[in-house]
């Protein structure tokens, strides 16, 4: 399977992303984490692109600022959401389930919020919700040596983590799709209540708990895969 990864340019930058499964099926967006690029998905990718909810064309793009995808500034969480809807429109990809982890959670959930007829459903690995960082965030000190990510991304995106803006939780009953919401635990950093909080305010989500810290889809893929492949299994799907 050729996974070597494809550009193209959406939303005024290049976008780069790696893509698994059949042409003609039904399209699965994986959002990566900060700091990674959707080659981090390339140990499930497979599985979610054959698996009992498959067959499945899986994208896996790189969010701006890292990796292959452009790195020009201008990391507000709304612009890498507007660069996913942007980018699925060139691929053609007027309905699809996305998953996110982390950051790519968050642009997940603003893309919902922003088109909820795009996004089919929704999956949500280890995301906190927008609430401010008490104590904030201190500013973060560059690493020696190069980075496979936007050093500036780091800091503008600590920027927001420590004072979201309030509308991404005003509009959170904008995501009226189903909504499964996975937890890391107690070995996660994320606040495990915050992701309680996520499934008490959506109208249609599913809340578990994967003790495997923040990355769960690394560490325990296969009770990942079991819980995503259910809820996006055939069965599981509310009419369109």
């Amino acid at each position: 399977m050729d996974t070597t990864p494809r550009t193209v340019r959406a939303n005024g930058i290049t976008q780069a992303y790696r893509v698994w499964g059949p042409q003609d099926a039904e399209p699965l967006v994986l959002l990566h984490a900060r700091g990674a690029d959707g080659a981090d998905w390339t140990p499930i990718a497979p599985a979610l692109a054959t698996g009992p909810a498959g067959p499945r064309r899986v994208y896996a793009p790189d969010l701006r600022g890292h990796g292959r995808s452009d790195w020009p500034g201008g990391y507000a969480y709304e612009t890498m959401r507007d660069d996913i809807h942007a980018l699925l429109g060139v691929l053609g990809i007027d309905r699809t389930d996305v998953v996110g982890h982390s950051l790519g959670g968050a642009v997940a959930y603003l893309l919902a919020q922003r088109s909820p007829g795009l996004v089919r459903r929704l999956v949500l690995e280890d995301v906190p919700a927008p609430f401010p960082l008490d104590p904030p965030r201190p500013r973060a000190e560059r690493p020696g040596g190069d980075t496979p990510y936007d050093w500036d991304m780091i800091l503008a995106t600590d920027e927001q983590r420590n004072a979201p803006n309030p509308v991404w939780w005003d509009h959170m009953g904008r995501i009226t799709m189903p909504t499964l919401l996975i937890g890391g635990g107690p070995s996660s950093p994320i606040p495990q209540e915050q992701i309680a909080a996520f499934a008490e305010l959506l109208p249609d989500s599913r809340h578990i708990t994967l003790d495997a810290g923040h990355l769960v889809h690394e560490t325990r893929p296969r009770e990942f895969l079991a819980a995503v492949t259910e809820f996006l299994s055939p069965a599981a799907r509310t009419p369109s």
